[in-house]
Formats: C-alpha cells, structure tokens, sequence
C-alpha cells in the first residue's frame, strides 16, 4: 500500500514520524522522526530498500519509478503571505549584530527578486524588544529620580546637575567595553548601566546635600571646598570597595569549592593534592561567570568615570553657578552694567549715567575691601562665662556654633 511505500521513501529523505514531544520548557511540540544516516540519504538507497510482502521481500523499485524533481515539504503561510524560514549561527567568538548589518546590507543591495521581502526574527527581534524595554526602563528612572531630587533639593539646576552626572558616567561603560575587548550587551551592560545610576546618583546627592548644609553658615564658595575636602574619602572609599568586589566577576573568575574536596581525597599532607588544589582552585573564563562579566565591567568602569565626576565636575559646576549669579547676573553684575548704562543714558541723560558709573565704582571698591577677621577662641569663650562679674550679654545670648573651623 502507499503508506508502507511512503514510510520507507521517508527514512531517506525527512524521516518517518514515531511520535511527539512536549518538553516542560516549550510551548511547542517537537516531532520525534527515524531516518537514514546522512551519507545513506541519497536516491541510489531508495533502489536497494526491500518491502515486506507476502511473498517476502521485495525490491522498493519494483513498486515506483524514481525521477529527481523540485518540489516543497509544506507551504507555510503568516497572514495569508507565503513565507520561508531560514535559520542560521555563528562561529564562537563572531559578533552577531555585525553579520546581521552585513546581511542586511548585501539583501538592501537587490539580492532579493522582485516581490520578495523579508524581516528578521529569533534573537534579532528579542534583542530589540529588550533595547526597548531597557530604554523606557531607563527613562523612566530617570524621571523618578529627577522626581525625588527636586523633592529633596528644591534645586531644578542641582536636580539636573545629578542626572548630567548620570548620563556622563556612561562613557565610563563605553571605554570599559573598549578595554576589555567586550561586545554591548543590551540585557547584560544595560542592566549594569541602571545599577551604575543608583551609585552616581547616591554620591552626588550625598555631595550636594553637605554642600546646602554648610552654604547656611559660610560662603558658598567656601561651603564647596569645604564639602569636597569632606566627602573625597567616603566617595573614594565607596568606589574602591565597589570596584574591588566586582573585580573577579568583570575577570570571568570564580572559585571552585570541589578543589577543597579534592585536596581532602588527595590528602592535605601531600605536596600533589596541594598542587592540584591550587590549579583548580580559581577559575577564569568558566560559562557562568562570563554571563555576569560584561554587567560587572560596565558597573566598574562607569563607576571609575563618575567618581571624576562626583569630585571634580559636580562642584565645578556648583561654583560655576556662583558665578553665574553673583558675579554675571546680580545687580551691578555684567550684564546688569550693560543694560542699565544704556538705559540710563537714554533716558534720564549724561548727569544720571554718570552717578551709575559712580555707584557701580563704589560697589566694587566695597567687594573688594577686606572683611575684619575674627579668630574664635573655644577657651577664651570659656574664661569669659567663667568671670566673676559674668559674661557681657551679647556673649551670653551668643548661640553655639554649629561649625567650629568655619569662618563666620
């Protein structure tokens, strides 16, 4: 009959069906099929199969003719559009999405017939699903954190001056993929991206914070020197540490704990079982420490880069803003000089501008004069509330200072 036929021609070419399986992490059903080895399936084999009858065995040509043709398996349709499925890898160590561009450039260049179109899917598409969703995720966190910031700071230009600081430190992420020959990986270095925003996020709000708290009681000029010479150490401590950590895992190096059950089987007293634990204690390049590699560099490199930028840049700007207003944009500053000159001299004459000039001559003899200097003596204020006659009132109605070594 045809179905016994069909079975046989079937070992040569696709396989015969046995049956169908569902694994637990598929939704789909795989198809269990029995066939000829590769070298066994070509035509010369159909000629030397035998079909079981009942007068014995028989030649499988005595029943068909056989003549190559083209032909298709199964037609497969999405949407009512025809479509095939091609399937590829990569050799270990190629970059995935350079293949891709270059595939993609050689079908854009009319490789393709007329009428023929095509899309990629599998991992191409995933990948872009999560450079969507990493993308969203961080934009997202980005407008929480200016959120929490403006809450706390009641600064629009100190909430944007931390959230520069986290878009710059992704240069950092940058030359760490440079350095260590790494390619972007947009779930792994993404996620360690979002994680390197909580850090620089932590440092500079930690800095700004001390900033506001001593430009209540000194310059603001000063309160920044203050605040960088204050928190330099925790800064730098925090990043030692944090790159210190996450140094075996951006290496791919993991510790081996069945080294300790080796070197018990070997015997701790022999000098082979201590050679042998010490060769298989580390290892470098092992598959589950690679998956965490490319995570741990964008965290240390980016962490690297911001600290720069948490020490330097950050009260650089702060400074900067000083400037900005006491010295550009405050009255008699530049640009309050400029225009109000040329206002006064046309409107109310000569002699109104000329007055101007003398008020904005004494203003700057007054920014410059030298304040009178007082050195704050801790134990000549003891002596005086100690004095027999007792402290003068203005020493006793004087409050406790809240910073000793600053200059009031």
């Amino acid at each position: 009959d045809i179905a016994t036929v069909s079975t046989l021609v079937q070992l040569v070419t696709r396989g015969a069906l046995l049956d169908t399986i569902r694994p637990d992490d598929s939704d789909d059903e795989l198809e269990i099929r029995v066939r000829f080895p590769k070298e066994d399936r070509v035509l010369a084999t159909l000629e030397q199969l035998k079909i079981r009858t009942g007068m014995g065995l028989v030649p499988l040509s005595n029943f068909i003719e056989i003549s190559p043709e083209e032909s298709l398996g199964e037609l497969k349709r999405f949407d009512t559009i025809r479509f095939i499925d091609i399937r590829a890898d990569v050799k270990p160590g190629v970059n995935v999405n350079q293949q891709i561009a270059a595939l993609q450039e050689w079908v854009d260049g009319g490789a393709l017939p007329g009428g023929v179109d095509y899309v990629f899917v599998g991992d191409q598409k995933e990948q872009e699903e999560s450079q969507a969703f990493l993308a969203s995720a961080f934009l997202g966190a980005l407008g929480l954190m200016f959120a929490i910031l403006l809450a706390q700071f009641n600064s629009v230009y100190n909430s944007v001056l931390v959230l520069t600081a986290v878009v710059m430190s992704v240069t950092g992420v940058m030359i760490g993929m440079l350095v260590m020959d790494q390619t972007f990986s947009i779930i792994m270095t993404g996620t360690g991206i979002v994680a390197l925003a909580g850090i620089v996020v932590n440092n500079n709000i930690v800095l700004i914070d001390t900033y506001q708290e001593f430009a209540r009681d000194m310059p603001r000029l000063e309160a920044i020197i203050r605040t960088a010479e204050q928190r330099i150490r925790p800064v730098l401590l925090t990043t030692i540490t944090t790159m210190a950590g996450l140094a075996p895992m951006m290496f791919a190096a993991s510790v081996n704990f069945g080294a300790f059950g080796e070197l018990w089987a070997t015997g701790i007293f022999t000098a082979a079982g201590w050679s042998l634990f010490f060769s298989d204690l580390l290892l470098v390049g092992a598959p589950t420490a690679l998956w965490w590699a490319q995570l741990a560099t964008a965290v240390v490199f980016g962490l690297g880069v911001s600290t720069f930028l948490t020490l330097l840049m950050t009260p650089a700007a702060l400074a900067l803003r000083v400037w900005l207003v006491d010295y550009i944009l405050r009255r008699y500053g530049f640009f309050h000089r400029f225009f109000a000159g040329i206002g006064y001299r046309a409107l109310f004459g000569r002699a109104a501008y000329a007055r101007f000039r003398e008020d904005v001559a004494l203003h700057r003899r007054m920014v410059r004069a030298d304040a009178p200097e007082f050195t704050w003596s801790e134990e000549a204020y003891a002596e005086a509330l100690a004095a027999p006659d007792g402290p003068t009132p203005p020493l006793a109605a004087l409050p406790p200072r809240r910073f000793p070594e600053a200059a009031e």
